[in-house]
């Protein structure tokens, strides 16, 4: 367990070696750049504002076209690409297809013009149904729907709301206006419209029209010079038109289905140049020098330097932390601890003088998922699957690598927890030989069954809690010490050691708890004398020096006693420990439970093809759900009652400046 020393860097280069010296650092990304504490007029950071907007813009355009190609193409693809990773990507190559970026960037553009056009006629075909739909209902006037008439006579096209048959409509004509002759013909009646014509003469045309007004009259929605047939035959042939414009579209898209790889390089390429220029506004530079200031770790200091006094003429200063500065915090662990970092990140990264809690947080964190599990199956199957997964994709990245050898770390311990405490999918074996072969065999427990013995695995799980408890303890012990303050360790371990741990024992002696707890010995009446004596001292211990910090005397011994209540916390923290025992018979449970539904039907054919498929069903829906619960628990017992002895966190993150691609990595990334 170590955090990563740091080092403070400044470098003082050429401006006409500044983007290549970034380039450097973004690839290497060991170095995480701070704002340069340099105040002088001369050096003042530059406008990169135009340039980044250049950049993104292209940025833009680039997703676009990808995006485009990905939806037109059919790009093979698994359910497992997310874990492939970014491809790795020498500097050589880097370079070589940064060349072309121009070209690709021409390519982008095409494809963003085809998809518009994709997009405008497809627009258009919608229009064009819509004003098919609208004239539909007109197809068979042979007259255009524009027409009003001749210059004695008025027409009037139309529609009303509802259903109206011809002799209707007269009748409602000749009521309203009994002196005008008209001509009527319904073209289309529905429930919900009549198209009509009408001719009448045209100094009654406005009379006409009042009527036909109050019954909800309304012109055609689309007008045109033409008869409608020959509308509807030019509205076809223009579908048909812009159909084949997709068509060739889509083509053309699918023919640059090769310059996939470059566009996503391209992508990143852009990307790598906005953040490096995002990085130069930072700097402070005068006519011809720059100034950078950051901190990398100690162990790469060296290499770093000698590359950048070797190509460029630059000088870099590497120092030390100055006195009560504090760095960024970088986690450097073994393969056995590092892939539970982000359990400690999540948490909070060290913070001044706290120790990296991750290779001792490990130990409890394997052991103590493992027996909220409890399956040996399950953990077999677990570790087959991400071990598959870890060498069947070797580019992946590092936070879904990390998770997954954690998991399989995890499945290692669920599976010997499973071998002591009997759990093979359950009681699988037991009910399969009964059911399929008549027989009683069954794979016994090692150790024993928590379903069998409640009582006994709860007694067991308050004594890994105390374990958990008393371990951090001790760390805070540890560090109290190392940082000299020793008499803090003893007032605030050793008492409470005393104290709980005296109370422990003294209970170890108390017939009536040992038959509630099921056990079956007892400690002399000795031990429990000497350990009720030291339970006395550390309460003693605690009240006279919870409150040191205060002044008064009536203050101290009130925070004192305050101090001492605190033992129902740590009752509380014990008990918690209980959901290592419901955790576990919930998994063992539930499958049980799945395996008796399964062996309903008895040994025939329909009984095993029932089995198969509830066994399938009900394991995969067990070990997802228990699986999350041991996770989501674990973390639990290691944030609240673990870190809540000794660990407070808050250190900042060490965020060098690097390739944030998406697609591509350099090789000088692993």
């Amino acid at each position: 367990m170590a955090i990563v020393s740091m080092r403070h860097l400044t470098l003082y280069g050429l401006k006409k070696d500044r983007k290549s010296i970034m380039e450097l650092l973004q690839r290497r990304g060991v170095v995480e750049i701070t704002p340069c504490p340099v105040e002088d007029e001369r050096y003042q950071p530059p406008d990169v504002s135009a340039a980044r907007a250049v950049f993104d813009k292209r940025i833009h355009v680039m997703t676009q076209a990808l995006a485009v190609l990905e939806r037109e193409v059919d790009f093979p693809s698994s359910m497992f690409s997310s874990l492939e990773g970014r491809r790795p990507i020498t500097v050589e190559d880097y370079e070589s297809f940064a060349s072309d970026r121009d070209e690709i960037f021409d390519v982008a553009e095409q494809l963003n013009t085809l998809d518009r056009q994709i997009t405008e006629q497809q627009a258009d075909i919608i229009k064009c149904r819509t004003q098919q739909e609208a004239l539909t209902p007109w197809k068979d006037l042979d007259i255009p729907l524009s027409t009003t008439g001749t210059t004695s006579t008025a027409v009037l096209i139309g529609s009303l709301p509802q259903e109206y048959s011809t002799e209707t409509l007269l009748s409602i004509l000749a009521e309203k206006l009994p002196k005008t002759d008209v001509s009527l013909e319904i073209l289309r009646a529905t429930p919900e419209q009549t198209c009509l014509f009408l001719l009448c003469l045209k100094p009654d045309a406005d009379a006409v029209l009042a009527v036909l007004n109050d019954l909800g009259f309304a012109r055609p929605a689309v007008t045109g010079r033409q008869p409608t047939a020959a509308m509807l035959t030019q509205l076809d042939e223009q579908i048909v038109k812009d159909e084949q414009g997709i068509e060739a579209a889509k083509k053309s898209i699918a023919d640059c289905a090769g310059f996939r790889h470059a566009l996503q390089f391209t992508i990143d390429h852009y990307t790598m140049r906005s953040e490096k220029y995002e990085m130069i506004g930072q700097l402070k530079q005068s006519g011809r020098l720059f100034i950078l200031t950051g901190w990398l770790p100690e162990k790469k200091a060296p290499a770093l330097v000698q590359d950048i006094e070797a190509h460029y003429d630059a000088a870099v200063e590497i120092e030390a932390p100055a006195e009560g500065e504090q760095p960024p915090v970088l986690l450097k662990n073994g393969h056995f601890s590092s892939p539970v970092e982000s359990v400690v990140e999540s948490f909070g990264l060290p913070a001044g003088q706290e120790r990296d809690p991750t290779s001792i947080m490990a130990i409890f964190y394997y052991f103590l998922f493992g027996m909220m599990l409890s399956d040996a199956a399950y953990g077999l199957i677990m570790v087959i699957a991400t071990t598959v997964l870890l060498r069947k994709f070797p580019n992946m990245e590092r936070g879904m690598r990390q998770s997954l050898r954690m998991f399989r770390y995890g499945g290692i311990s669920t599976a010997i927890w499973g071998v002591l405490f009997g759990g093979y999918f359950g009681d699988a074996p037991a009910v399969i030989a009964s059911t399929f072969f008549g027989s009683d065999f069954s794979i016994p427990p090692l150790w024993f069954s928590p379903v069998d013995e409640p009582m006994r695995m709860l007694m067991f799980s308050f004594l890994v809690g105390i374990i958990h408890l008393f371990t951090g303890l001790g760390v805070k012990l540890v560090d109290d010490c190392r940082n000299g303050h020793i008499k803090d360790g003893i007032y605030d371990v050793v008492f409470w050691y005393m104290l709980v741990g005296g109370g422990i024992v003294y209970l170890l002696t108390v017939p009536t708890f040992l038959n509630m707890a099921g056990l079956s010995f007892r400690l002399p009446d000795m031990v429990g004398t000497i350990a009720a004596i030291c339970a006395g001292i550390g309460a003693i211990g605690i009240v006279l020096t919870a409150g040191r910090d205060s002044r008064s005397p009536v203050k101290r011994l009130l925070k004192g006693l305050y101090g001492l209540y605190n033992v129902t916390g740590y009752l509380s923290d014990i008990l918690s420990y209980s959901r290592l025992l419901a955790l576990g018979l919930a998994t063992g449970v539930i499958a049980t439970v799945f395996n008796k539904m399964g062996s309903m039907a008895g040994g025939g054919v329909a009984g095993v093809i029932l089995f198969i498929v509830v066994f399938l069903i009900g394991h995969t829906l067990n070990i997802g759900i228990n699986l999350l619960g041991a996770y989501v628990h674990t973390n639990r017992l290691q944030f609240v009652e673990f870190f809540g002895k000794f660990y407070e966190g808050g250190g900042k993150a060490f965020a060098p400046f690097s390739a944030h691609t998406r697609y591509y990595k350099f090789k000088e990334d692993q």
